[in-house]
């Protein structure tokens, strides 16, 4: 009952997290320059008033208050606003770009974390020999790239080797097939921009997991282990990895939104049909809800990823289940 109060807590905070977002969302997008009927109004073949009475029928001839009303009663709809550009509404056009991208961002962070854990604790215990340097300079050097380069550069390799699909997410005689070739070819496709993700992300993960143990290789408990000739393998990750869990576990939470926003750069470089796409189109064509749906969306990984980490904390920290008692 004590962690159903908890989570509730954390929830309604952040509901308020999200309708804060949406507020600030509709206020930068009011501020922008233009909307989507302007390329309208500089045709001469289209009268002013026909573009006046298009503004309306979308509201936006509306003060910013009643369309952010408008915004919400579509909301309890289920519809998430309207879309300008493709004349329906928002969320038919978010929930398989949605899909798409929880496709590629479990992915990444599945390989992720599982690359990090086992290097982040061999770099530990390893630490300040010649093998932890270089990988420390590894995870630098990949810690300083931005993920877009990371992206055009294994695009520009894919491209010129052929070795793997540089876009999309089926070949185009395989977008309604089934079964083990399907799969196959979504893997290969899937690869490219999982692993522009994962390189992103790994260097932070390691350093995280490395500190986290280090810590826990210098407690006492740890050296009476060595002393009583604990063999190493089950040292680091029966004794150790254990001890060091609570910062890993909030990270683990952190990073699932943190990768599902990220993705967001990733999947317009290498084509992935996720919501980056969608945002890009949505920008350049000033259709301002798609916008504030796909923010939206990515706010939702953030807190989803937040409200994760603190009831993995919950169950795996008494101190914490008992300061919410």
């Amino acid at each position: 009952m004590n962690m159903i109060r908890f989570l509730l807590r954390r929830a309604l905070r952040a509901a308020l997290v999200l309708l804060g977002v949406s507020v600030l969302a509709f206020i930068l997008l009011d501020l922008a320059p233009g909307d989507y009927f302007q390329q309208m109004r500089l045709n001469p073949q289209i009268a002013p008033e026909t573009v006046a009475a298009l503004r309306a029928e979308y509201g936006l001839d509306q003060p910013l208050a009643l369309a952010y009303a408008r915004w919400l009663r579509s909301v309890s709809r289920g519809e998430l606003g309207y879309s300008f550009a493709y004349n329906r509404p928002v969320w038919p056009l978010l929930k398989t770009r949605l899909a798409n991208t929880l496709i590629l961002t479990t992915t990444a962070l599945a390989a992720a974390w599982s690359l990090a854990i086992p290097l982040g604790v061999w770099m530990a215990f390893r630490a300040g020999g010649c093998e932890d340097r270089v990988a420390g300079f590894g995870s630098a050097f990949l810690l300083a790239t931005p993920e877009v380069l990371i992206a055009l550069g294994l695009m520009a390799l894919a491209l010129r080797t052929g070795w793997l699909p540089a876009g999309g997410m089926h070949a185009l005689g395989l977008r309604e097939a089934r079964g083990a070739k399907a799969a196959g070819d979504l893997a290969l496709h899937l690869f490219l921009p999982a692993l522009a993700l994962v390189a992103g992300t790994l260097p932070v993960l390691l350093r995280h997991v490395r500190a986290a143990m280090l810590e826990v290789l210098g407690a006492p408990f740890i050296r009476a282990a060595r002393g009583h000739g604990v063999p190493r393998l089950r040292l680091l990750f029966r004794h150790a990895l254990p001890a060091a869990a609570n910062p890993l576990v909030s990270l683990f939470g952190l990073s699932m939104g943190v990768l599902a926003s990220g993705s967001l750069v990733v999947e317009a470089v290498t084509g992935w049909p996720g919501v980056g796409p969608l945002l890009l189109e949505a920008i350049l064509e000033r259709d301002p809800q798609v916008v504030v749906a796909v923010v939206l969306s990515s706010t939702l990984f953030l807190v989803a990823g937040s409200i994760v980490a603190d009831a993995l904390l919950y169950i795996a920290d008494p101190r914490i289940r008992g300061s919410a008692a």
